[in-house]
């Protein structure tokens, strides 16, 4: 059997081998920054070390932000990397949201969805919320007898029965979801008014079902996440997105750290950014401000979670048909990550210094990495900031793991 320092080092140096054809990437950059002492992360890395030792308990991670983690292909190449790293402890699938349920709004491709009759979109970049707002900062709204939500899983790679489902959403007309499995339909095993909780808990483990809203006339119910979950030990990594949001855009959500602690996270992955800093007038202290009150938020559900921040991307903005100039305000971002991780124990994954720095991402667009807009990454420029990042993240677990190592042996041999 290959021990965890093996495994890991294997996985790591052979994405580095892949992608040295890219000569612009720092390979040598692809670290995560972070104090050794830093009690939250310590945290962290213990709860994942007791996880793979013990084969029981469950590790929490969720990553947030705009469209990049929207899109489903950065988050679920970090995802698939970790549980494919330790095959023996697939969690739960966590945090879905069906976002084609609406016109005109992307899925991820781990998951398909299907919707057959029209829903309302309610997103949290909007000024004025329909409805109101969880954790996943989007809602749909069903008003007809048929509506219906397919939800049918789709990586291969992972096997994510759930034999618990949670449908979290609302209706003054006291609408009650039902799921339907192997066409026949299940009541709520329970209901929870407080927090908008329909609990489904299942016979058996499965990989597809339908959310019913059966909506009389007159009547709406309003659908703001799905969590899927199931009783086995193991990663789950939940990935909440919203294309164009910024910080300020998850703290107008009201019910957002009520819905969190379904999930409870013992890490969180910051990818929200790029759409505060898209505007010439970008603002170091209110963006910092607003991240610090995001934190406070989420250290309400737990105290002791760990934080990665992932600096931005470096972006282009288009100030013509056929023009377009480098947004300077990724160096400040970054600054204020690597103060932001000092000031609350966190780390910083340096995806700006990774990927090259300023002007870089007309080398990754060059490469067909990156889409025109030079702020997206296509599928395999996601792919590939998805493997930079796990490859750091799976670095320091294992440099933490040797050094538990060797502190134990020196104790044993005093």
């Amino acid at each position: 059997m290959i021990g965890l320092m093996g495994l890991v080092a294997i996985v790591y140096n052979a994405r580095a081998q892949e992608d040295e054809t890219y000569k612009f990437i720092r390979y040598d950059a692809n670290v995560l920054h972070y104090d050794s002492n830093a009690a939250p992360m310590t945290a962290f890395f213990d709860r994942w070390q007791r996880l793979t030792e013990t084969g029981t308990g469950n590790l929490n991670i969720m990553h947030i932000g705009g469209s990049h983690v929207q899109a489903g292909t950065l988050p679920n190449t970090i995802r698939c990397r970790l549980l494919q790293a330790y095959s023996n402890l697939v969690g739960s699938r966590g945090m879905v949201f069906p976002y084609s349920a609406a016109a005109k709004c992307n899925n991820p491709a781990d998951y398909r969805v299907h919707c057959f009759e029209h829903m309302d979109l309610t997103r949290c970049v909007h000024k004025e919320h329909a409805w109101p707002l969880g954790l996943c900062g989007i809602a749909v709204t069903a008003s007809d007898s048929l509506a219906e939500v397919q939800i049918v899983m789709n990586e291969p790679s992972v096997d994510y029965a759930s034999n618990r489902v949670v449908v979290l959403g609302h209706s003054d007309q006291e609408v009650v979801p039902l799921l339907r499995v192997d066409d026949r339909d299940i009541y709520p095993s329970y209901v929870d008014p407080r927090t908008d909780r329909f609990v489904f808990n299942l016979s058996r483990a499965v990989d597809s079902f339908a959310v019913m809203l059966p909506c009389k006339e007159g009547e709406q119910f309003t659908l703001t996440g799905i969590y899927l979950g199931n009783r086995r030990a193991g990663i789950t990594y939940s990935s909440i997105g919203v294309n164009g949001a910024a910080v300020p855009d998850y703290l107008r959500c009201r019910d957002f750290v009520r819905d969190l602690r379904l999930l409870h996270p013992d890490l969180v992955v910051f990818g929200i950014g790029i759409n505060d800093a898209s505007g010439p007038n970008f603002d170091t202290a209110v963006f910092r401000r607003n991240y610090l009150q995001l934190i406070d938020s989420i250290r309400t559900v737990n105290p002791d979670c760990a934080f990665i921040f992932v600096t931005n991307n470096d972006s282009f903005r288009k100030v013509s048909r056929r023009k377009y100039n480098v947004n300077t305000n990724g160096p400040l971002v970054r600054e204020v990550f690597y103060r932001l991780a000092e000031e609350t124990g966190g780390a910083v994954w340096d995806q700006f210094e990774v990927m090259g720095g300023l002007k870089s991402m007309d080398l990754w667009r060059q490469a067909k990495l990156a889409q025109k807009d030079r702020v997206h990454f296509t599928v395999a420029g996601y792919r590939l900031v998805g493997n930079l990042f796990a490859d750091a993240l799976m670095k320091a677990f294992a440099e933490y793991s040797e050094t538990l190592k060797q502190s134990s042996n020196q104790a044993t041999k005093q």
